[in-house]
Parts: C-alpha cells; structure tokens; sequence
C-alpha cells in the first residue's frame, strides 16, 4: 500500500458532532468500527496526557506552531504550481515534445535511494507508521495548546487505503481565531518537516555517534551478495572492498560514483585513435611466451570472439608521454595492429602494468616498464562490456592491523597476504547492484553487529522520504487532507471583501479542481508507468 495514502481525514474535524466541552472522560480507553467497506481503530489512552503537556507549554508551542503556518502555506503555494505546471506539459508530452520521464509529479522519490525488497516494505511499513503518529501527534499538541481537547486518534481501512486522524470536538474549533485554527491544521505538515529535518541530521551525524564501536569512510564492506550476482564466487559477506582499477574506495556511495563514472569510459575500443592516459593503466606487460601460446583472431567492425573463459587483448604501443598533453589526452593517433590474442583474464592481471614511469615520463622519453621480450596488452573493451579489477580483503584481516594497501604500491597478485584481485568483465551495474555494501567496519570482529549502521541509514533515509511525501500530500489542494482545512480556513478568513457565499464558491472551486487535476496526474503517471 502506497505510503501516499497514509494520512486520510478532513482537517481533524467531524461533521454534525454536537458536544461541547468540557468533555466527558471516555469510560474505555479503546474502540473499534467494523463494516463491510470501512474498518477503524480508535484509542483514548494518550487523550489527558497530551492536553496536559500541550496546555503547560502553549506559549511555546503557539509561537512553534506559528512558524508552521508560514511552512504550510508555502508547501500549499508550491504544490500547486507544480501541478499546475505538470498541467500546460501534459499536451506538450502528448504532442512528443516533453519526455513522460520528465513528470515532476511522479512518485519515483518516494523510494529514491532504495531498492523495493521484502526488507525494504519492512522499513516502509515502520517508517510510514511513526511518520503518521508524528504527523497526528502534531494535530492533537497544536489543538492542546490552543485548549482544544482531543477526543481519540484512530487508525483505519476504507476499502484498501490505510489512514489515520486525530478528532476533536467542532464546535470548539468554530469558536478559534483564524491564526489559532490555522495552527492546528498545519501542524500536522509542519512536524512532518521537522521529522525530515531530524532524519537528516541523524544520517549525517550517524558516523561520530557510531564511532566507539564502527569505523566509517575507511572502505565499504559487503553485507550480502546475491545468489544470481556475477560476483558470488568472488566476493562474501564481511568482505572489504578496497579498491576499483586501482583507484581507492572509501564508502559505498564512492563505489557507485566510481562504478557509473567506468561505465561511461568504456566505449568500443578504435584502433586508430588514443583512449588517453587512463586506459594506459589497463594495459599489461604480457611475455612473448604467453603470446604465442594464445589464440590469435582478427578484429573486425568492432566485434571480436574469443572462445569461453578468454578475453581479448589487443597491442597498444607502449606510451610516449611527450605524446600527451597536460590534460592526458593523446596529441595524435597511435598506431595498432589489428590481431587479437584471447587471454585467460587471471593470468594477465599478475603481470605488471604497461603504466609509464613518472621519472621517464619527466624526461619526455618512452615510460613503458615493459621489457624487450614483453608487449604490451590492452583489454578490448566492447560496447556494453567493462573492465574492471577489484581489489578486496577479509575484515578480519584488516582488524589485526596489516596494512594492505597503500596506493600505488598496491601489487596485483591475488596471492599475497590477505589482499585478492580479480577482474570482472561484464555490465558493471548490474554488478554493482548485485552487492549490499556498507561503509561501515566493526572495529571488533564481531559480526553480529555489523548490520546495525546499515539498519539505521535504511530507516531513516526511508523514514525521511515518507515523512516527505506526507507533507507533500497533505498540503496538496483537495478534499479530505489537511490541504483542504488549510485552503478553507485562509480563504474564509482573510477575503473579508467577498461575501460569505462566494468565499464559500471560491473554496469550493479551489477544491474541486485541485481534487480533479491531482487525480488525473495521478493515473496518467500510473498509465505512463505500465505502458
């Protein structure tokens, strides 16, 4: 159930409830409604508490509560452009001159940064529950504070849509000021924002708060890898990801960065241009022995094939770095042959790097540390095919303080210590995606906890997004959200020029227009997502 429709009354207000305060204390602290379209919960438990702390602090929580109005009506002020605009593109998008990708009203941030997995619903469900009590809980302190007392916060089914509301009686809130009444209807989206800010500052100082017991930054450690992952031979669970193509890697948003950033360099490799400086960092130094012993094929338009296990390797000139300028790009074509040898791929990676020696490369001479009986190989690279070295180490040997890596000192063997290296040829991501990494470490080899830092950025990034989407719903024109509330007490209140009854058209207007056009986005991103 989408997290959309978590928050369903009407601005915290029952129609036709005729009792005035003081209000009777509730006989039973519980109740329950039950029928064939419509099921509610409803609890009194927190209804003196709430009143009692709202009343004690209510010169506080007015001036709180009055900030939230400035908050409210600017979200409402801004929802409405958006879908307003998302209205003049819909006959552009039609017409093929706006992508339906672009949509700003799609509901794709909602799981921004997640992947939708049983434990992801998990994390949804508990997010969306505490969001909705913080919102509600919002309502009833606003309403305590202005002396409202609160009559029951119920949570409901109609039909398939889950919700909440927090009631109070209506004739007392009848009897508010404007601003007193606005404070309670926009409460509810003003604790929603400041829930976000709060999971904000959470993540960001989750790391000190963590770090007598975790080590963050250092470099990402996998938590899972997927059965079907390219990888599950490879890599394990408390594996240490240290490095890609020798480049460093601290956390697991640096190995994704890292991971696109490959991806777009690795077009079809071309004979007769440079692919500059950083491919020269894959090339190796592969004996004349290994040569001839290979599998020697020509290239053609682009397509090479090599039988299974083998990968091709195509001869590069060793570099000339007065070839090159400051920018590491090639200052003219190399010249190649065009035979490939097929290679097994974990045989080349122990060999040295073609990689050009700073002091020579000073001297403006050729930097190759190949030898004379050496060429140098370059991997060809095809489209929709990368090349990658990984570079990884088990936790525990990183927590009894070897040090493994230290950067470009860093050997390519796979044997030595506690470091291996392989090379992953494929769709690096979907490989990337493959693994659950964290950047967190234990700082104690005890795995039983290394799930915890993991656990906590899910739910408060998850809590953030659904914090989000309430305050955005809520604020949004239409009925039976605080958008409706907010909207009808601004206009009734302050277009004293007009009379009672067409202030009342006006709200009215405003209402079911903004109820028609939300629902008609709504299914055209619905539309839009399966076609």
């Amino acid at each position: 159930v989408p997290a959309s429709t978590m928050d369903g009354r009407r601005g915290g207000r029952r129609r036709g409830d005729q009792n005035f305060l003081p209000l009777r204390r509730p006989t039973r602290n519980f109740s329950n409604t039950i029928s064939c379209w419509y099921c509610d919960f409803k609890c009194m438990v927190f209804n003196e508490v709430l009143f009692r702390l709202g009343r004690r602090h209510s010169r506080f929580l007015r001036v709180w509560f009055s900030i939230g109005i400035g908050f409210s009506l600017a979200a409402l002020v801004g929802v409405a452009v958006i879908i307003l605009c998302e209205v003049a593109k819909t006959p552009l998008m039609y017409a093929g001159i706006a992508r339906s990708g672009d949509s700003s009203f799609g509901l794709s941030f909602l799981t921004a940064g997640m992947h939708m997995s049983p434990s992801s619903m998990g994390y949804l469900c508990l997010s969306s529950f505490i969001c909705v009590m913080v919102h509600e809980f919002g309502h009833a302190l606003a309403a305590a504070s202005e002396g409202v007392q609160m009559e029951y916060i119920a949570f409901f089914f109609a039909l398939v849509f889950p919700g909440a509301l927090v009631a109070f009686n209506d004739a007392s809130l009848q009897l508010l000021p404007g601003v007193a009444s606005l404070r309670i209807y926009c409460a509810g989206i003003w604790h929603n924002a400041a829930f976000c800010g709060v999971c904000t500052l959470a993540l960001f100082f989750l790391p000190f708060f963590l770090s007598p017991l975790y080590i963050h930054g250092e470099s990402p450690m996998v938590l899972d890898v997927h059965s079907m992952s390219p990888l599950s031979g490879y890599l394990s669970a408390y594996d240490v990801i240290l490095s890609l193509d020798e480049f460093r890697i601290h956390t697991a948003e640096e190995w994704m960065q890292k991971i696109t950033l490959l991806t777009k360099q690795t077009p079809p490799l071309s004979f007769d241009q440079s692919s500059g400086i950083a491919n020269v960092h894959k090339s190796y130094c592969v004996p004349s022995s290994l040569i001839e012993k290979s599998i020697h094929i020509p290239f053609t338009g682009y397509e090479t094939y090599c039988p299974n296990e083998l990968f091709a390797f195509a001869p590069v000139t060793c570099p000339d770095m007065s070839k090159y300028d400051y920018s590491g790009n090639k200052t003219n074509h190399q010249e190649s042959g065009e035979i490939i040898h097929c290679l097994n791929a974990k045989d080349v990676i122990k060999l040295r790097k073609c990689a050009y020696d700073p002091v020579q490369a000073s001297k403006k001479s050729s930097g190759c540390n190949c030898s004379e009986d050496e060429s140098c190989l370059m991997p060809v690279q095809l489209p929709g095919l990368g090349w990658v070295e990984i570079t990884h180490s088990r936790l525990e040997c990183l927590n009894r303080g070897r040090s493994l890596f230290s950067g470009n000192q860093h050997s390519n063997s796979g044997g030595r210590g506690c470091l291996q290296t392989f090379v992953f040829v494929g769709d690096l991501i979907s490989m990337a995606h493959s693994i659950h990494l964290t950047s967190y470490q234990p700082r104690l080899s005890m795995y039983f906890i290394a799930y915890l830092p993991d656990m906590l950025e899910r739910f408060f990034t998850c809590a953030f997004h659904v914090s989000m989407v309430l305050a955005l719903l809520n604020s949004l024109p239409v009925f039976f959200l605080d958008g409706e509330s907010i909207l009808e007490a601004t206009l009734l209140h302050y277009l004293g020029f007009l009379s009672s009854r067409m202030r009342q058209s006006v709200v009215r207007c405003c209402l079911y227009g903004g109820t028609f056009v939300c629902t008609f986005l709504i299914l055209q991103t619905i539309f839009v997502s399966v076609v």
